[in-house]
């Protein structure tokens, strides 16, 4: 269902404007679906926010100007090297000119590997989108780059969803959605590779933030005295035994 996965998609990539860790960096979208994944994109973010965006509160500004200035350098190069760059805004606003530091979302399609966009993790409203023909190859664009923090698979084929999951590592994983496994509480929530180490959320958080100490009894004989210095036949034979040849 193009036009839900769509909606969810942008509400999690327009949440924050995009400043949270688990916003989508990129879709995949099936070849022949690419314009209606931007229309539908487009009208999600016409229903979320009907009275635009530059004025409207529930629409958030990127932090601070260093960070606003890197968004927009990832925009102006993906054009300057011919990306083709959709800026949704469905009221027609211009924002070359305000004082908040708002950047509405945009959907860049097809983005060469090269650009920073797809280097660099975005943390703003930018959403790019790559083609792909067969669902294995999406699998092993994700595989052939750092593990994600969050995957997102959108579909009611179970077959190929349980494909795509055995087949990619990553922290997490929302199904028919984006961001809400990290708020099942009982579920543990954490990143793997680049992404982060360990988990927490209930049990799993406990054990992550608690320390066992070891502690080893030695035993009262001394079978053990052929470790320690002089070295002689016996601790030579079990060295022998632990060579492999």
């Amino acid at each position: 269902n193009m036009e839900k996965a769509a909606s969810r998609i942008m509400a999690g990539k327009t949440l924050n404007a995009g400043q949270i860790c688990l916003a989508p960096d990129y879709a995949f979208v099936p070849q022949e679906k690419t314009a209606e994944f931007v229309g539908a994109a487009t009208k999600a973010i016409e229903t979320m926010y009907p009275s635009g965006l530059k004025d409207n509160d529930d629409y958030t500004s990127i932090v601070n100007q260093r960070h606003y200035d890197r968004i927009m350098s990832y925009i102006e190069e993906a054009r300057e090297k011919g990306a083709e760059v959709h800026e949704l805004t469905p009221a027609g606003e211009n924002f070359s000119q305000q004082p908040h530091r708002k950047i509405p979302p945009h959907i860049i399609v097809n983005p060469g590997d090269d650009l920073k966009v797809m280097k660099d993790e975005i943390f703003g409203p930018i959403l790019p989108i790559k083609s792909y023909g067969e669902t294995k190859d999406a699998v092993a664009y994700v595989n052939a780059h750092d593990r994600p923090l969050g995957l997102y698979y959108f579909g009611e084929d179970s077959t190929e969803k349980d494909y795509v999951l055995n087949n990619t590592t990553s922290g997490g994983v929302t199904v028919n959605d984006v961001i809400f496994h990290v708020a099942q509480e009982d579920l543990p929530f954490g990143g793997v590779g680049p992404s982060g180490m360990g988990s927490y959320h209930g049990r799993d958080g406990f054990m992550e933030f608690s320390h066992k100490k070891s502690v080893y009894t030695q035993t009262g004989s001394e079978m053990l005295a052929m470790m320690r210095p002089p070295y002689g036949d016996k601790f030579r034979g079990q060295v022998k035994g632990r060579i492999k040849r």
